[in-house]
Parts: C-alpha cells; sequence; structure tokens
C-alpha cells in the first residue's frame, strides 16, 4: 500500500523552487559517480517538497516531477548489475539485497537537502546509457532524527491487519548510523473459481470453488555505519537480516462432470531468512580516488508444499513436496576513477564473485490413506557453483558545448559446474561494449541514443527440478541452459513542458541470441532453456504535466504507455509468437491534488495478458482492466501525515486462462481449457506517519 501511495503521488509544481545547476556548481565527487562539468542537472531544495509533508526520502523521491524508481532486481549476481538509478550523496548505496525503496525509507526527510537529477553518464560506468539519475543530497548537520510509520488494512472478509516500521539516523561529527526496523503483516483472503472444460465441445470436465487464505508476513533489521571525510574519503559498513514466513490455504469445493464430491486442500509453508554484511572504503590515488567494495549474502529456504484430494474428509490421493535450499555469494569489486584526466572521465575496475546454489527437492504422490511415494524428477538434487570475474574501462567527454559522447567495454568471464544429479561444466566469457551519444540541440531539447552488448544471468534455480502443486505441472530442471546475449539500441528524447514538467519518448530495438525461454528436456519434462534469435521492438510515452497554468490548482497529472513487441520462433509449432510472460502493451494515469494541508487522487491502470508457451499448454495471465487506486490525505502539521486509502477500488478480478493441448502443442488442436477466476476485492487502509529529528 505504501508503494501505491509513492506511485500515485506526483509532485505539484513550483517552478520557482526547481533549478538547473550550471557546469562547475559545487556538488559531491565519489569514486564512482564522477560530476562532470559539462551536463546540466535540474536540481529541487527541501522547500519544494515540504508542502507534502514527507516523513522520508522515499515519499521525497516519488514527488519529483518526471521521474522514478527503477530498482534492479536484488537476486542478480554480482554488484554492477544489481544498479538501480538513484545514488546517496553521489554514491550507490553499498548494500544489495535491499531495494532503493527499502533504502530509501530509512531516510528521514529532514536530512534531505536537496535532490539532483541528470543523465546517467553524470554518475559512473553503472549508471552510463540510464536516461536520469536521481541524486539525493542529505545535509550535514548532526543530531538524531527519524521516521516512525504505521498503518491497518482490512480485508473483505472484515480483518484487521497492522503494519509499521521505524528508523532513526544519528550522526555525529563525520560518522551516520543508522538503523530500521520493518514488519509487514501481507495478509489477504481471495475467492474464486476455476471452471475445466472439453474442447472443442465445450463440455464441464470440472468446476471448482475456491477460498485462498493468504498470510506473508515478513520482518528485516538493518544497520549501517557512514564515515565522511571529504572527496575520495569515505568508508560504510551495513548488516541486514530478513525473516519471512509465507503460509497459504486452500479450500476447493469440486464438482466433477462424474464421480464423487470432493473437498479438496492446498497448503503452502515457505520459510526464507537471508542475511547481508557489505561495506565499502574509498582513498585518494593519483588524481581521483580508489574504492574496493566487499560484499557478502545468504540464503535460507524451506518449502513445503501439500495437496490432497478428498471424498467426505478422508484423503484419496494427492502429492507433498519439501524443497531446502542454501544460497550464499561473496564479492569483492575494485575501482579507480578520475573526474578530469586531459578532459576525460576515466573508470576502471575488476569484481570477482563465488555464487553457490545448494538445492534438494522431494516430491511424494499420496495413495488412499496418505501412504507416501517418493518421485524422482531429473536434477532433483544438485549443487550449482560459479567463479565469475570481470574488468571494465569507462571513458566519457564532452564533444562540444551540448555534445557529449560515454564508451565502455566490460570483459566478464565465468566457469560454471553442476553436481549431484546432472554433471555439467563450461566456461563462458563475452565481450560487453557500449557507447552512448548525449545531444542538448536547445530550446530545452535532449536526445540520447544508446547501444550496448548485453548478456544475461542464468538464474540458477532453473537448474532444479520441482513441481507446482497449485497447477499440476512439473518445471524440469536444465543443466545445459545458456545464457541470452543481446545487441540493444535506445533512443530518448525529453523536454520539459508546463514550467517543471516532463515529456519523455523513448524507441528501441534489441536482437536477442538464445532466447532464454521453455523447451522439451531429453527426460520429456518442459523446463527453461534456449530458442533460436528473436527481436524486441520497444516505444515507451511519459507525460508529466502540472496542471496549474490550465486552471487546476496544485494538480498534476501523469500518463504512461508502453509497447514492447517480442517475437521469436516456437519450438513446437514452427510459428512465429512473443516471448513467454510479455505484456505487449502497458498504460498508466495518475492524479494528485495538493489543497494545503489536504490532497487527494488516483491512479487507473491496465495492461494486456502475458502467455507462457509450455509443452503442453498456453498459460495465459492478466487483469480485468481497469485497476483503481485512490486515496485522501490530511496533513496537520509538517510532520505527520495521515492517509485514507483504497487498492483496488473496482474490485478488479485477476483471471488465468490455460488452454492444453495433447499430447502437446505439435498438437495444434487444443483438448480442454481451464479459466481461473480470483478477486480480492477492495481493500481500506488507513496509514499514519510522523517524523522527528
Amino acid at each position: 500500500m505504501r508503494v501505491l501511495m509513492s506511485v500515485m503521488a506526483s509532485a505539484t509544481a513550483l517552478p520557482a523552487m526547481a533549478q538547473v545547476v550550471a557546469p562547475g556548481d559545487p556538488a559531491p565527487a565519489p569514486l564512482e559517480q564522477p560530476v562532470t562539468s559539462n551536463a546540466a542537472r535540474q536540481v529541487y531544495d527541501a522547500a519544494f517538497f515540504t508542502q507534502f509533508a514527507p516523513a522520508n526520502a522515499l515519499q521525497i523521491v516519488a514527488r519529483v516531477p518526471g521521474f522514478s524508481i527503477q530498482s534492479a532486481d536484488e537476486s542478480v549476481r554480482g554488484f554492477a548489475a544489481a544498479a538501480g538509478n538513484v545514488v546517496i550523496n553521489g554514491q550507490r548505496p553499498s548494500s544489495k539485497s535491499e531495494s532503493l525503496e527499502t533504502i530509501l525509507s530509512r531516510i528521514p526527510a529532514s536530512r534531505v537537502l536537496r535532490v539532483e537529477v541528470g543523465a546517467g553518464e553524470q554518475f559512473g560506468a553503472e549508471y552510463a546509457g540510464k536516461a536520469q539519475v536521481l541524486n539525493l543530497v542529505l545535509t550535514a548537520g548532526g543530531g538524531l532524527a527519524g521516521t516512525i510509520e504505521g498503518a491497518v488494512l482490512r480485508d473483505y472478509t472484515g480483518k484487521v491487519l497492522p503494519e509499521g516500521s521505524v528508523s532513526a539516523l544519528l550522526k555525529t561529527g563525520k560518522s551516520t548510523f543508522n538503523v530500521a526496523a520493518q514488519f509487514n503483516n501481507n495478509r489477504t483472503t481471495e475467492r474464486g473459481y476455476d471452471r475445466v472444460t472439453a474442447l472443442p465441445s465445450g463440455a464441464l470436465i470440472e468446476s471448482r470453488e475456491k477460498v485462498n487464505r493468504i498470510n506473508d508476513p515478513n520482518a528485516s533489521l538493518s544497520a549501517s555505519w557512514a564515515h565522511d571525510d571529504g572527496a575520495f574519503r569515505t568508508a560504510n559498513l551495513n548488516a541486514r537480516v530478513a525473516i519471512d514466513r509465507f503460509r497459504l490455504d486452500q479450500t476447493s469445493a469440486v464438482t466433477p462432470a462424474s464421480g464423487p464430491l470432493r473437498d479438496d486442500r492446498l497448503s503452502q509453508r515457505y520459510q526464507s531468512e537471508n542475511y547481508e554484511v557489505g561495506g565499502d572504503i574509498t582513498r585518494p590515488l593519483a588524481g581521483g580516488g580508489i574504492k574496493l567494495i566487499g560484499l557478502a549474502t545468504q540464503r535460507n529456504r524451506r518449502n513445503a508444499d501439500r495437496s490432497y484430494l478428498r471424498v467426505n474428509g478422508g484423503t484419496i490421493g494427492g502429492f507433498e513436496q519439501f524443497l531446502d535450499d542454501e544460497r550464499s555469494e561473496t564479492l569483492a569489486r575494485l575501482v579507480w576513477s578520475r573526474p578530469n584526466a586531459t578532459g576525460w572521465t576515466v573508470e576502471l575496475g575488476a569484481e570477482g564473485v563465488i555464487n553457490r546454489l545448494a538445492s534438494k527437492v522431494d516430491l511424494f504422490s499420496l495413495a488412499s490413506g496418505g501412504a507416501a511415494t517418493r518421485i524422482d524428477l531429473p536434477v532433483d538434487d544438485a549443487v550449482v557453483k560459479e567463479y565469475r570475474g570481470e574488468a571494465f574501462v569507462n571513458a566519457g567527454r564532452a564533444l562540444a558545448k551540448n555534445l557529449r559522447l560515454d564508451l565502455a567495454a566490460t570483459y566478464e568471464t565465468s566457469r560454471l559446474t553442476v553436481t549431484g544429479d546432472a554433471q555439467a561444466e563450461r566456461s563462458l566469457s563475452f565481450l560487453k561494449p557500449r557507447a552512448v551519444l548525449d545531444w542538448r540541440p536547445g530550446n530545452k531539447w535532449r536526445l540520447q541514443l544508446s547501444v550496448q552488448r548485453t548478456v544475461a544471468q542464468l538464474q540458477f534455480e532453473d537448474f532444479i527440478s520441482s513441481a507446482e502443486l497449485t497447477n499440476d505441472r512439473v518445471n524440469g530442471g536444465n543443466a545445459q541452459l545458456l545464457p541470452q546475449r543481446a545487441w540493444e539500441s535506445l533512443l530518448t528524447i525529453e523536454r520539459p513542458i508546463l514550467g517543471d514538467g516532463l515529456i519523455k519518448l523513448e524507441l528501441g530495438y534489441n536482437r536477442i541470441e538464445k532466447v532464454q525461454d521453455r523447451v522439451l528436456t531429453p527426460e520429456g519434462f518442459d523446463a527453461p532453456g534456449n530458442l533460436g534469435s528473436g527481436t524486441v521492438k520497444i516505444a515507451r510515452a511519459r507525460i508529466d504535466a502540472p496542471l496549474a497554468k490550465l486552471g487546476i490548482k496544485g494538480g498534476r497529472l501523469t500518463l504512461y504507455a508502453s509497447y514492447v513487441g517480442t517475437s521469436v520462433v516456437d519450438p513446437y509449432t514452427g510459428e512465429t509468437r512473443r516471448f513467454s510472460g510479455n505484456n505487449d502493451f502497458l498504460a498508466q494515469a495518475s492524479f494528485r491534488q495538493d489543497l494545503g494541508k489536504f490532497a487527494w487522487g488516483f491512479s487507473v491502470d491496465g495492461s494486456t495478458p502475458g502467455s507462457f508457451y509450455r509443452l503442453n499448454e498456453v498459460d495465459k495471465n492478466y487483469s480485468v482492466p481497469p485497476y483503481v487506486t485512490a486515496f485522501a490525505e490530511y496533513r496537520p502539521d509538517r510532520r505527520t501525515t495521515l492517509t485514507l486509502s483504497i487498492d483496488n477500488l473496482t474490485a478488479t478480478p485477476s483471471r488465468r486462462e490455460r488452454t492444453f493441448y495433447a499430447p502437446d502443442r505439435r498438437t495444434r488442436t487444443p483438448s480442454s481449457f481451464e479459466l481461473r477466476h480470483r478477486n480480492r476485492y477492495l481493500i481500506p487502509a488507513i496509514s499514519f506517519k510522523r517524523s522527528f529529528g
């Protein structure tokens, strides 16, 4: 719910408070994010956000005109690939397992001096090619500050669900200490039905009335220390522990076309613990600075799935599955950068990473009465290990007053082994060049063209087989999976409108090799695998418009639409289709109006379905648009905010359509069809936030 409010809360325009940083203005110049002297930054002082009474930095960032957070996948291996689009005091956050939203939510709003938004190349190699990166500049003041947040949600059954978080930041001298604790209840109830029919006749095979009771509480505790003794004289330490306990209980009243009525049961019990410890240190060297980053993470999971077919309260069959895995990562990264080396910004570095996943899956079939028989799956007990290293060089400079070129090259090499049920070993090496040209032709226009070679990461879990008891199917493991690689090009066009508003258009084309999708394994299972070549066509547009000049005081409208068209040859039918899981079209609209101590707003979004193309089925998932949320906000003082919000105001259901083929999709005529319908209905919530210090 808090993320929802952040998305809807676009800022009201105050053009007098927004300014452009001219070349040469003082700004932080840390190691991996050198400040260039040729590109402007849009700056918003703390006073710009006062009207919104933000409690933390996340709520400030959510109100920056034309900007949206782009968090990287926290599970991605290595440090470089996990960069988002936000830096703090010019430096990338040293934590990797925490999302940008989590990190920003721990910084009290009172400690934010200003916000700067500029092109990615101003902030170092990991951000080059990004059209926008936000730099959160904190105050130098000392003392204690913090935030307290609480919320109460109510699901459609009447259950009241409390949530909350607290964080404190203490700055003394050159050191800053931060401690934060968070608890999310994440409890909800869904009601729905399934209908299974035969094709082409449409005769009913089975109907199911279902209720899902989901309880997903999670908690985290984090602490960090930062020391700042000036440019290239910094140090950071951070630690975090997070615990998640997911529970699902499903009741299903099943009416088959023939045979007795059933009262089936499904339960899921998932436990996970995540740990991280890391840090970095920066020191001056050769006119620039050198930074050493170290990080270690550990994830432990224990999952239990149980599915029972029941007649008159007695078990007549079913399945049980137990998963136990441990995943760890240890990395070191060394980077040297110099902001001005004969007119160039230069960055050199290397990174070494060790990743390991040990996973064991036990699947059992249950006979009448509950007797269990183990089912052997291919690659259900294995250890995946990777040793990976990369070296990179990046350089950029102004070619003219309004034209900048950034060039980069990364060489990556890795050795990956699979042991256990399957034996596999391979060594992979890739050269990944990148070029970014940024042009400001005048009249506030900005154009950026980027071309780069990318290589996707393999997900270690794709090597391991497991069953999905909720879907009555098995996902095969594929130890021969190879990483997808691509040439990607993207053109970005931007221009301010109506003061501090923004219009942005993105056009892209990607050529993909070894598309990662789904294939048939030698054992006859559907599994992650590589197809042939494919293409991706991109068109995205965003309009962030303040409405004061149009007569709507304090109003702001944000419109976003995207088209991502994908194409690859299906291995079963030989026909061209989309990538699995791709949504072609997405549209969003949000409005917010601030009127003194009061604010209100709403958002509407929708998308086309995304389909997964498996061995014997096409699995299509979507929500029936429009999905609407709304809120009303009262701020009795600058430190306190009370919010009433409603999620899923239109009670939009989610739908799933599964079309089956026998024996597989090489048979072009479908044999059966399953429709699943679920609804959480509308969820009202009352939240409170208060900052101190």
